[in-house]
Parts: structure tokens; sequence; C-alpha cells
């Protein structure tokens, strides 16, 4: 799991949001400000997304068209297995 929540990801979602935190402490909330909070959810929901994706498809699932890992599923369960 640790490999997870480590991942390239997770840690720049993490740290731009720590960046939207400190600059949200001396400014007023306007519209600009709320895209850049949408922006990072989204970030975020990717990021947990390649995750889940990620995780299923080296425990042999098939994951959606779209992902980043489709296709590579036997590789990375194969490579699961391995390490198991």
């Amino acid at each position: 799991m640790r490999k997870y929540l480590f991942g390239t990801g997770i840690i720049s979602a993490v740290f731009s949001g720590i960046t939207l935190l400190r600059g949200a402490r001396d400014s007023e909330f306007t519209w600009r400000e709320a895209l850049a909070w949408l922006s990072w959810g989204i970030t975020f929901a990717l990021a947990i997304g390649a995750i889940v994706d990620a995780r299923r498809a080296s425990r042999g699932h098939l994951v959606s068209a779209d992902s980043p890992v489709s296709g590579k599923e036997r590789k990375l369960a194969e490579r699961h297995l391995r390490h198991s």
C-alpha cells in the first residue's frame, strides 16, 4: 500500500493543496480561488483513481479503457504474484 500512497500524483496533490491553503489565509475568497480549489479536487480525484486502477490491475481485474494501466493488467498481475 505504501507504493500507492507515495506516488507522484498524490504527493503533488497534497503539496498543491498545502500551497492553496497558505494562499487562502492571506486573501479574500474569489472566483479564481474557487476555480483553483475545483482544479485541486479534480487532480486529487484523478490521483486516487489512478491508484485504484493500478491496484485493481495488479490483482488481475480489468480496468476501464481510459485508464493509464489499461492493457497492462496481465503484466501487473504477474509481477504482483512474483512479489507475494
